[in-house]
């Protein structure tokens, strides 16, 4: 029954396709056919459900102990809520190293 319905609408694209454009050039035509398929599958494809899982075969979405179940291994998003001020906001072990002379390295008023 569910490709009787996206069938039907499909056809029924393609046929209002070629209805707006039969006093033209074969090659509008085949245009406005693909248009009117284009709409049609999409149409039909949305009323017969042909892409929507099965609610048996979904999968259940792990949580984040199950993903990672040592806590402080500072990866998970728990851990950089937690270290968020300690690491200024960086992932573990990806801090930019500091410049060498401080951060006003580039002053123009600073004396080497």
């Amino acid at each position: 029954m569910r490709k009787a319905i996206f069938l039907f609408f499909l056809l029924l694209g393609i046929g209002l396709g070629h209805l707006s454009a039969r006093h033209e050039d074969w090659g509008v035509s085949v245009v406005m056919m693909a248009l009117g398929a284009l709409f049609g599958g999409a149409i039909g494809g949305g009323l017969s459900q042909i892409g929507k899982q099965r609610t048996a075969m979904r999968r259940r979405l792990l949580t984040e102990e199950e993903i990672e179940p040592i806590p402080g291994g500072g990866s998970s998003g728990r851990d950089m809520a937690v270290n968020y001020w300690r690491d200024e906001g960086h992932a573990p072990f990806t801090k930019p190293p500091r410049p060498e002379h401080g951060s006003h390295m580039l002053d123009a008023d600073k004396n080497l």
